[in-house]
């Protein structure tokens, strides 16, 4: 007989596999992330569908197969209404589940994660967006925060936390002046070793980007969230987190 094994997950992705099955990655409070198999789940009448939709968070139960694990049941706990709603939740939902997906192994449980996880889908879920004379440029601001503070955190966590302290090559505390970040360097590198670096791949980063990145990895989310940010700092953020994490996939 098998041995069955039961877990709260986060259904992060799913992949179509053979006329009726599917095949889920879901990140599970017990074991990290996991990839199931729910066979038989794309039939209308299976009983599994109603706890397998994308950010669901499920009870799931399963068993070990000789190829996959199978699941066996899957009961939804919470679905996110507003998320699945909303395309702008919607949005960074799949970015977050994307992050999840491509930095992380199977089965390496993590409490810090899983935490930091499920208070991100709970704060873009329950949100209540300011109504700033109908300005959608703010309201996409206060979903994209929660996303750049669940993705430094998340680096941080898997160990990737730059240095936004003191230069990355020459060690001297960094000044307010022409900064540049290098992953290839582990982080911020002061105007005077920018000929030191050790890649043709960097970006430049405002004094005032480097002062919110050390806010989002020093603070609250309580006290993150009311961060009055320049425009260009917010451009800037965005430029250099896609820098980073396109730096960090090509190692992966």
């Amino acid at each position: 007989m098998f041995a069955r094994y039961r877990t709260q997950g986060f259904i992060i992705n799913k992949i179509n596999q053979g006329l009726y099955d599917r095949r889920f990655i879901i990140y599970t409070y017990d074991f990290g992330k996991l990839e199931i198999l729910a066979k038989s789940e794309r039939k209308i009448n299976s009983k599994l569908r109603a706890g397998l939709e994308l950010f669901y968070l499920s009870e799931i139960e399963f068993i070990q197969g000789k190829t996959y694990k199978i699941l066996t049941d899957a009961v939804l706990i919470e679905s996110f209404q507003n998320i699945r709603n909303q395309l702008d939740r919607l949005e960074i939902a799949f970015k977050i589940s994307e992050i999840l997906d491509r930095f992380l192994d199977l089965e390496q449980k993590d409490r810090k994660i899983w935490n930091l996880l499920s208070k991100t889908f709970n704060r873009l879920n329950n949100l209540k967006l300011l109504e700033i004379k109908n300005s959608l440029e703010i309201k996409n601001w206060q979903l994209e925060i929660i996303y750049y503070y669940f993705l430094w955190n998340f680096l941080a966590f898997l160990g990737y936390q730059p240095e936004l302290y003191y230069c990355s090559i020459c060690q001297n505390k960094l000044v307010p002046e022409k900064l540049y970040f290098s992953c290839a360097d582990g982080g911020i590198v002061c105007n005077q070793c920018l000929e030191k670096i050790n890649s043709p791949k960097v970006e430049a980063i405002d004094p005032e980007t480097v002062k919110v990145l050390r806010f989002i990895l020093r603070e609250k989310w309580e006290v993150v969230k009311r961060l009055e940010i320049k425009e260009k700092n917010k451009e800037n953020l965005k430029s250099i987190s896609n820098y980073y994490v396109s730096e960090l996939q090509s190692h992966f």
